[in-house]
């Protein structure tokens, strides 16, 4: 049976014997047959722990709702659309993510696990799954919250004073996040049975090397604690180095990884998630090929590349931004693998328009692109969940932070072994990055980006380049923006080229209607996507770095006698 009919229809099992509900007061049900005639089996334990497996990969979602892939995840700079979303204006009544459901269900798994009649070496491979996705929850929150009470046990609800208890420090939880991925990274088993459809040591190796990536960075920039900072991105550079020497990895065609019918056997992804038609399928061809999109801004698509391996604003190479043509000419090749290179769909002409002209092309097949599951929601093409080409991302960027906070230096060694496998990718041969005195270099020459933030070194801002283009398009933008405390490059006046699509004039265009097509200067220049004033997204408050705890939660403490801190600005 496949993987993914078994998330469906055993996902249900494991609600009856936990439930887990949006409320962290609830208990299971009491009935505990149901639970003490379960945990008899090691098919069984395999049975629960899909029941993660849904929560956490969500791939391209399924039916009509989002995954997360493309436009559903357009708050950053990289979409820019007629209606920009914003950040969260005020408090929640209630939910806002503040649920410790998915805590308490890890913490009963790994309790029962303990208890089947296993070897050992099980035992402790389903302990490391139960603790790899404790981890995953307990990084969500502090993600979205920072400090959150942690929880290394099952409670009931008798468990008044824990149950209420404030929140443990940011710094304490990632520290036990910390000791869960290691205790993983030990633990778990080395290729499952169901090689790329199952969590494995090299999923927990990626998935560390994201969450203290990301960790790291938030306390080098936002706490400014560079020795927490060293742990958390030796800890990532280290993960990340782990599935790079392990030897199992490689690199193909840069779109395979995204329109593919099946990823069975692709050498980049370390996990998938499956459709099939007919059981579970998604929308995602749809939304970018058949219908009306969020288009890439003009600042993204200038974040690209020349084919000389130098940015745009000092390469012979580039041929400027007046027509499709122009702007696709001598780019790194993966804005022909991400973008549609040889026409603009422009709203008025296309009933498929881009809301900046510019086109995606990344998540097309084009051999069911006109079939019935290249519409609606019929879609079957598999998800990468966690793939090769992050990992290498984030192993230099780890290496290169971790020079600013103590670590050892940079070395093209360490570009070597990241960033220029990237650009070796079949297809892809850009010229290599190159570290000269500490600076970005090419072919033997130090450059610096004219556009670049003064704010960020040459060379981080390279990496930084190089993540968001190999990454484009698949959910990680804003947490990028949200770890360099880099919201202010989402604010539309401020940065109005994340507010700006293709140039085209509009004479080019006689038998069309484009009144409501409004440019730069009139009647030729750049899309404005959101032309009304009064919709321009602003950042001015930095409260939003961490989303506020819900109005109901508070009560509930304070009707125990606790008092429930608020985020700061909330």
């Amino acid at each position: 049976m496949k993987i993914l009919n078994k998330i469906a229809a055993l996902f249900i099992l494991s609600l009856i014997i936990v439930s887990c509900n949006d409320d962290f007061l609830d208990v299971p049900p009491q009935d505990q047959l149901v639970d003490e005639t379960y945990w008899t089996s090691e098919g069984n334990v395999k049975t629960f722990a899909y029941g993660f497996y849904s929560a956490y990969f969500t791939g391209y979602g399924s039916g009509y709702s989002w995954g997360d892939y493309f436009s559903g995840q357009s708050l950053n700079d990289d979409f820019a659309p007629t209606n920009p979303p914003r950040f969260t204006q005020q408090v929640p009544t209630s939910g806002g993510g503040w649920t410790f459901a998915w805590v308490r269900k890890a913490n009963i798994f790994i309790d029962r696990v303990a208890t089947v009649p296993m070897e050992e070496e099980a035992i402790n491979h389903w302990t490391g799954i139960g603790r790899f996705f404790r981890a995953l929850e307990y990084h969500d929150l502090v993600k979205r919250f920072g400090d959150v009470p942690y929880y290394d046990q099952e409670l009931s609800e008798d468990d008044t004073e824990l149950l209420y208890k404030k929140r443990d420090d940011r710094t304490f939880v990632m520290d036990q996040v910390l000791e869960d991925f290691y205790f993983a990274a030990e633990n778990v088993r080395s290729g499952v049975e169901n090689e790329g459809q199952e969590v494995d040591r090299s999923v927990v190796l990626g998935f560390m090397s994201r969450v203290f990536l990301y960790e790291g960075t938030w306390q080098k920039y936002h706490e400014n604690n560079s020795e927490k900072a060293r742990e958390y991105l030796e800890a990532a550079k280290w993960a990340a180095e782990q599935v790079i020497n392990s030897g199992e990895f490689s690199l193909g065609n840069y779109r395979e990884v995204f329109n593919s019918l099946s990823l069975s056997g692709n050498p980049e992804v370390l996990l998938y998630r499956e459709y099939e038609a007919g059981i579970l399928t998604h929308a995602l061809n749809s939304y970018n090929n058949k219908e009306p999109q969020t288009g890439v801004s003009k600042d993204a698509v200038e974040a690209y590349l020349a084919d000389d391996g130098l940015p745009i604003a000092i390469s012979s190479e580039y041929q400027g931004d007046k027509g499709i043509e122009n702007v696709m000419t001598n780019r790194d090749p993966r804005i022909y693998e991400t973008l549609v290179s040889d026409e603009l769909r422009i709203n008025g002409i296309d009933s498929d328009y881009s809301t900046t002209g510019y086109a995606t092309h990344k998540f097309l097949n084009e051999d069911i692109a006109e079939d019935p599951e290249g519409s609606s929601n019929l879609n079957p093409t598999d998800a990468p969940i966690i793939r090769y080409g992050e990992v290498l991302v984030n192993y230099a960027e780890a290496a290169a932070e971790l020079a600013t906070v103590g670590g050892p230096e940079l070395t093209q060694m360490d570009l070597d072994m990241s960033i220029n496998v990237l650009r070796d990718r079949p297809g892809i041969n850009l010229p290599h990055l190159e570290i000269m005195g500490g600076e970005p270099a090419v072919n033997g020459m130090v450059y610096d980006d004219p556009e670049r933030d003064p704010e960020v070194p040459a060379i981080i801002w390279e990496i930084r380049r190089e993540r968001r283009i190999e990454l484009m398009m698949e959910g990680f933008r804003l947490d990028d923006l949200n770890r360099w405390e880099k919201y202010e490059y989402t604010d539309m006046i401020q940065y109005p080229e994340i507010n700006r699509g293709a140039w085209i004039v509009k004479a080019d265009y006689p038998d069309a209607d484009l009144s409501n097509l409004t440019l730069t200067e009139g009647e030729q220049g750049y899309i404005i996507p959101a032309s009304a004033q009064e919709s321009l997204r602003t950042f001015d408050d930095p409260r939003v770095y961490l989303q506020p705890i819900p109005l109901d939660q508070i009560t509930l403490y304070r009707d125990q006698g606790v008092e429930l801190d608020q985020n700061p600005g909330w």
